[in-house]
């Protein structure tokens, strides 16, 4: 009965090992499918991140282009104060050329107020003006 037992326990193995042999197969393929599609999703990402960055590039040369009305600016105080002790004007000199008074200037350089969106416009647009056209435009205005 002993030879019985063993050849019958003999044959579940190899039945159980067929099976497994086939259920793996099946995962094998399922395996190399699903890598197949995550290498052909990595290249699209790669490509697609590539297209970013031109478009990025092209945005920025784009916005470097744009003329000073239609630009974005954004306000920093010590950036104004910067500027406006960088062209040797005063506070209401500086004013002047934006069309509001010293008092206003010296209140955004403090940081206690900030300019509306026009203003920040203007004085965007200041920055572009060397220190000989400020001048120029201050004799202008007198």
């Amino acid at each position: 009965m002993a030879n019985i037992a063993s050849i019958l326990k003999a044959e579940i193995a190899r039945v159980a090992r067929k099976e497994v042999r086939s259920e793996i197969e099946s995962l094998k393929k399922a395996s190399v499918q699903q890598r197949s599609a995550i290498a052909a999703l990595r290249r699209e990402v790669a490509a697609l991140q590539k297209e970013l960055r031109q478009a990025g590039r092209a945005r920025s040369a784009e916005v470097k282009a744009q003329p000073a009305e239609d630009r974005q600016y954004r306000f920093s105080a010590t950036r104004l104060a910067a500027h406006r002790k960088k062209l040797g004007l005063s506070a209401a000199d500086y004013g002047r050329l934006v069309g509001m008074s010293g008092a206003s200037v010296y209140l955004w350089e403090q940081g206690q107020v900030r300019p509306r969106p026009e203003q920040v416009r203007q004085l965007g647009a200041l920055k572009q003006l060397s220190r000989r056209a400020a001048l120029e435009r201050l004799g202008s205005t007198e």
